[in-house]
């Protein structure tokens, strides 16, 4: 399954494969810091707003498909707001991957990232932060990247393949 979180509320490319699309539909909560979803109830945040399964979603997907604005290269505050919230996906144990210390795998599926940025003004900075940031998600999520684009326009993303 595809797991699309994207910050356009009218999202609408086609996709022809089984997803999931999170966007803005009502107000979302930012994550508050309870680990509640480490050992509360493991893999669900505990803050009920209609996106406390971002975490279960991810361990369904095999791809995750970020489309949001480009944000002093990062991602928009909606999108980073549901990363966050998701912060279930993984153990909150540790492990040295890569030579780092990251959190342990709490589901088995491997996710490949795809990000889509698009903002009118982007520059080389802003692009290679956001890369690096996707890279540094998918090493937190012992992930890989598959892709990493930018636009200047919501209309061009309608070009995309899914």
């Amino acid at each position: 399954m595809k797991l699309i979180i994207t910050d356009i509320k009218d999202f609408n490319i086609p996709i022809q494969e089984e997803h999931k699309i999170i966007s803005p539909q009502g107000d979302i909560r930012n994550c508050i810091g309870c680990f509640g979803c480490w050992v509360k109830t493991p893999g669900k945040c505990v803050i009920h707003d209609g996106y406390e399964e971002t975490g279960i979603d991810m361990s369904k997907c095999t791809e995750m498909i970020l489309i949001s604005e480009c944000c002093y290269g990062s991602v928009s505050p909606f999108v980073k707001a549901v990363q966050d919230r998701a912060l279930s996906y993984i153990h909150p144990d540790f492990v040295i991957r890569k030579g780092e210390m990251h959190h342990k795998r709490r589901y088995e599926n491997v996710i490949s990232i795809s990000a889509y940025f698009y903002g009118d003004n982007i520059t080389e900075t802003e692009k290679e932060t956001a890369r690096n940031i996707i890279e540094a998600n998918a090493d937190n999520y012992c992930g890989l990247v598959k892709n990493v684009q930018f636009y200047k326009t919501v209309k061009e993303l309608e070009d995309i393949t899914l």
